[in-house]
């Protein structure tokens, strides 16, 4: 008798990453919160958060960018504490590699490096991407090495708008692979406004990452 096939994996080899036009179709659309709004959204959320990808570096440069959506982010451990916040106003999905499947009280169990999309209900476009930050003992925790870890202050900064943001540099970390062409376009503009500070920072932690990466020989 022939082997009963198990699942297909998470991810099939021959899966990639859809057109904008056919995501919309089978997952839905984004209308992003922005950082004029987002406040409001968290407000009497008690854990750590911040925002993190293109607005860290919109707010940070001062320099215009298109934003596909809202990123902010949370330490893994504060997960089930935003899944109860957000309560029945909102419905947060579990995004992990190649799949989606709800946050609620069936399938609480998540990877501490994945990231979670919020909505109002099906019907609904996304608002937030929440990518989770792993931490040790309350620590942030550097998620492309577990073995660095930092105080939280020392990765964020409070801007003028009274929000808190990733660094810049920790940003450009995540960047790093510069696969995408706007990706570079945040190097390019990012990159010589860094500190001696931010540049140190960026340097050592790519030696660790990736020594063979251009940034980790910056001066």
């Amino acid at each position: 008798m022939p082997a009963v096939p198990g699942p297909p994996a998470d991810q099939p080899p021959a899966a990639g990453h859809l057109p904008p036009d056919q995501f919309d179709r089978w997952y839905g659309g984004w209308d992003p919160l922005t950082p004029n709004d987002i406040g409001k959204f968290m407000a009497g959320f008690d854990r750590p958060w911040w925002i993190i990808g293109g607005w860290s570096i919109e707010v940070y440069t001062g320099v215009r960018r298109d934003h596909e959506d809202m990123d902010i982010s949370i330490l893994s451990s504060d997960a089930e504490a935003f899944r109860r916040f957000l309560g029945d106003r909102w419905t947060p999905w579990n995004v992990d590699e190649g799949w989606f499947r709800p946050y609620d009280d069936r399938f609480r169990e998540i990877r501490p490096d994945s990231q979670l999309w919020v909505r109002r209900d099906a019907r609904s476009r996304w608002v937030l991407d929440v990518p989770l930050t792993p931490d040790t003992d309350g620590w942030w925790t550097n998620k492309r090495n577990r073995s660095h870890t930092e105080d939280l202050d020392d990765v964020t900064w409070v801007a003028p708008d009274g929000l808190r943001y990733a660094r810049p540099e920790v940003t450009l970390m995540f960047k790093a692979a510069q696969v995408r062409a706007k990706d570079r376009r945040d190097a390019e503009v990012l990159l010589p406004l860094l500190d001696d500070r931010a540049r140190t920072w960026l340097r050592d932690t790519m030696r660790r990452i990736d020594p063979d990466h251009p940034w980790a020989a910056l001066p």
